[in-house]
């Protein structure tokens, strides 16, 4: 089955282990080295390899040391170019070849984002990392750029002397660079084959702190004591994950704080999961996002969606790994609360797509569609809505759980299709055939909109959510007196991103419910990014001008795209600050990230 986001062919030819020595050079921004791929013939006589690129230069490719003709295809909008290399010799079917590409990035590569020193937080050093999913690991260097084909990396990196280099393996030493003494070069090793998305470097001024026997948090300075606060529960989503799920086989689990412009949440980059500095809410209330990505060390890391049309695989079972290790940390009432948050996520999402959006299926047709386009919560919540369904009609928690266990057991190593997933599924319950096929399937997979069927939440914890929220809905303006601060005594902050949340699935509320609001709970205060983002999202829909700056603020002060879009999106969609939010968009175009930069741009009718 052909992937339709990569121009790579694995049937014909598979690279299994990359050897790269590259140089960051800040001033040029770019990376440039030598990617030396081994690649095995999977077919008799084989003559070429054809490999994905994005805006990258080739000066010279060699196959075991034999010069060797390229040449680039056609360009295409967002998968880049496919880059043709012909082998000296043909190969055999099994026989391997070493294929050496000297290479070069571009400054505007979309996988890389370079700052300069006044862009970070200690201003004096500059700074860049990688984002390489879904497909932009071609734009670092020319690779077979599909989920479909895993590999093995060794690294050299270059980089001057002062700063710190690290990647998506396990640190393998460090020395002086024999041909430049104001760098140095790091080295690293990763021995678990993975897929392209999941390569990973930064570079930058950083430091460390131990929070756990195999975890280190690294930032900047100003950050780094603040981050290994917040992330300290790392052990124990760790060893809870690997009781739930099976060995952890990485080996390191480090966590990396990024600068605010980083586009997600988190990025499950092996040994080193890259986070959003909006995590640091201060009281570890978002450390969920670390339990997700804790999870993927399995769903999505070792057991992959072997095209992104399948995405819910990795993200589906990831999120539901990620509510039991919160189950097991803070109580099931909790993991439902979760959960129900996640339909109402979900709700939201498919409110702001359109019901009938093909891309509001959990499996999805990706020709001719870019992935980044295409992102959504839909495959993290109507995947997770899917196995949450199936956990209730098969047992219970630990009948699946069971499940969960054997399937990565069997599908370790490998990439996979919802059709393996599914008949899996079916050998697993085979005592239980009759009720798997009274599922709807084919709604679940391939109908835009809600899923068919709801399943059951434990509402404990959310009944003072939707009790206020109701009364805020319901209330005259004579019963606006009626409100305090004391409404609010006994939340937890999720529960107040859920207040939230729910204001935001219903029409807008008056101006003066919202201004009354701020009176008697002060939102205005609080720094919670989560909170923060919906309070903000319900100012501007109720058209309160003075939160304007504030949300401009918001939008722009981090990138998380998550926030960043539906700001931009609401602000856009307000008379009074559509002006306002295009021009101050065009004004940090350049300092965004790329990915963010096109998808903002779109959103904003921006984009040329």
């Amino acid at each position: 089955m052909a992937d339709p986001s990569s121009f790579a062919s694995p049937a014909c030819c598979l690279t299994r282990h990359l050897h790269l020595r590259c140089r960051a050079d800040f001033g040029a921004r770019v990376l440039r080295g030598t990617a030396a791929l081994t690649a095995r013939a999977e077919r008799e006589a084989l003559r070429c390899l054809v490999l994905d690129t994005k805006d990258v230069q080739v000066f010279k490719v060699t196959v075991n040391g034999q010069d060797a003709q390229f040449a680039f295809g056609e360009k295409h909008s967002f998968k880049g170019t496919p880059l043709e290399i012909t082998f000296p010799n043909e190969l055999r079917r099994g026989q391997e070849a070493i294929v050496e590409i000297s290479f070069e990035s571009s400054p505007q590569s979309s996988a890389l984002q370079w700052f300069t020193p006044e862009q970070t937080s200690g201003k004096k050093h500059p700074f860049l990392f990688s984002q390489c999913q879904a497909i932009h690991c071609r734009a670092i260097f020319p690779c077979q750029d599909t989920p479909a084909v895993k590999l093995t990396y060794y690294a050299e990196i270059s980089v001057p002397k002062e700063l710190v280099a690290l990647m998506s393996a396990n640190r393998d030493g460090e020395a002086p660079d024999p041909e430049d003494s104001a760098h140095k070069v790091y080295r690293f090793s990763q021995n678990v084959p993975i897929p392209c998305y999941l390569f990973a470097l930064v570079v930058g001024a950083l430091e460390s702190r131990k929070i756990g026997p195999r975890t280190l948090v690294w930032a900047e300075k100003e950050l780094v004591d603040k981050s290994a606060y917040e992330f300290s529960e790392a052990e124990a989503m760790l060893k809870t994950a690997e009781d739930l799920a099976g060995p952890y086989v990485w080996g390191q689990y480090d966590l990396l704080v990024l600068p605010p412009s980083f586009p997600y949440g988190g990025m499950e980059n092996p040994c080193l999961t890259f986070v959003t500095p909006t995590l640091l809410a201060g009281d570890r209330s978002l450390s969920n996002v670390i339990a997700h990505e804790i999870s993927h060390s399995w769903t999505g890391n070792l057991v992959t969606n072997k095209t992104w049309e399948h995405f819910w695989l990795n993200e589906g079972h990831t999120v539901y790994l990620e509510r039991r290790i919160g189950g097991r940390l803070f109580g099931e009432q909790f993991r439902h609360f979760q959960a129900l948050g996640g339909w109402r996520e979900l709700q939201n999402t498919i409110n702001t797509l359109g019901d009938k959006n093909p891309v509001t299926n959990l499996v999805i047709n990706l020709d001719e569609v870019d992935p980044d386009v295409a992102y959504s919560s839909v495959p993290y919540e109507k995947g997770f809505a899917l196995l949450f369904y199936l956990e209730q009609l098969l047992g219970g928690p630990d009948v699946f759980i069971g499940f969960l266990k054997a399937y990565v057991q069997t599908f370790a190593y490998k990439s996979i299709v919802t059709e393996d997933w599914k008949k899996f599924l079916y050998s697993y319950f085979k005592d239980k055939v009759d009720i798997l096929d009274k599922v709807d399937w084919n709604s679940w997979f391939h109908a835009p909109g809600m899923p068919p069927v709801k399943p059951t939440y434990d509402t404990t914890l959310s009944n003072a959510c939707i009790a206020l929220s109701q009364r805020w809905i319901q209330a005259k303006e004579s019963d606006l007196g009626s409100f305090s601060s004391a409404d609010l005594k006994e939340m937890s902050s999720h529960q107040l991103i859920e207040f939230l949340a729910l204001l935001l699935l219903e029409a807008p509320l008056p101006l003066s419910h919202v201004q009354r609001m701020q009176e008697v709970y002060n939102f205005n205060a609080i720094n919670n990014s989560e909170i923060r983002f919906r309070w903000l999202r319900l100012c501007i829909r109720s058209k309160w001008e003075a939160a304007i700056p504030l949300a401009l603020k918001m939008a722009t002060d981090q990138g998380r795209m998550k926030f960043t879009r539906p700001l931009f999106r609401d602000l856009y969609g307000f008379d009074k600050s559509r002006d306002l939010a295009v021009k101050t968009f065009l004004e940090h175009r350049a300092s965004m990230h790329p990915v963010t930069s096109m998808l903002v741009g779109k959103d904003l009718k921006q984009d040329q």
